[in-house]
């Protein structure tokens, strides 16, 4: 019989607009194999399940492993552990479930008034992002930029759509990691398990060696 220990498999989604960039800093502090997943084009009308669906396609299925996604990437992680029930979703910078979504993105549902406003608004204005999303300056705002100016248009109004249309009924459960600056996804009153002090909605860069350790610290299935 082996002993051999089977190796770490971590998945890591960025948020809306973003990609591997935001985890520049995360990924050299991981243990075991890690793996951005990609975003996908979304197809014409494609539902939030149907596109978690065609990203679970590139996780095992019998895979025991992490799936960490930040901001929309934890909905979407969420939406894979319906499919890939070996697959330990945690959630950076996001939400459990769409009653937490904020009093704000609620009235954008509410209103439709989302859908006037043109993905592209924030390239015209960084400053108020970095502010928004609590960016440093420095390397991180160059990167906040970069990433700003490379969100496609179509898939930023395809994805704050299933955003605020999210049915997470009979969501799983998942370990949630938040900062207490968070001003885009506040932490509400649902418990997070690993409050981060001062951390905004963008410390996956600027608190990487956190996360990381905490990261490294969680077992890739829950204990029975």
């Amino acid at each position: 019989m082996s002993n051999t220990v089977p190796t770490r498999v971590i998945y890591l989604l960025p948020g809306l607009g973003a990609d591997e960039r935001v985890f520049r800093d995360l990924l050299p502090l991981l243990d075991g194999e890690a793996h951005v997943l990609s975003w996908l084009l979304p197809e014409p009308h494609e539902t939030l399940a149907h596109y978690a669906a065609r990203l679970a396609e590139r996780i095992p299925s019998e895979q025991p492993c992490l799936v960490a996604g930040v901001s929309f990437g934890g909905i979407v992680a969420l939406e894979i552990g319906r499919l890939r029930p070996r697959a330990r979703p945690v959630l950076i910078s996001s939400v459990p479930s769409a009653a937490a979504l904020p009093a704000l993105l609620r009235l954008a549902r509410a209103t439709g008034i989302y859908k006037l406003i043109p993905p592209q608004l924030l390239n015209l204005f960084p400053r108020v992002g970095q502010w928004y999303f609590g960016v440093k300056g420095g390397n991180d705002y160059q990167l906040f930029k970069q990433i700003l100016r490379d969100t496609d248009p179509t898939y930023a109004r395809w994805a704050i759509d299933r955003l605020l249309h999210w049915n997470s009924h009979g969501i799983g459960p998942a370990l949630r990691i938040h900062g207490t600056h968070d001003r885009v996804l506040p932490r509400g009153s649902v418990p997070v398990d690993y409050l981060i002090p001062g951390g905004t909605h963008f410390m996956i860069l600027s608190r990487a060696e956190e996360i990381g350790r905490i990261l490294n610290s969680l077992p890739v299935t829950p204990a029975l």
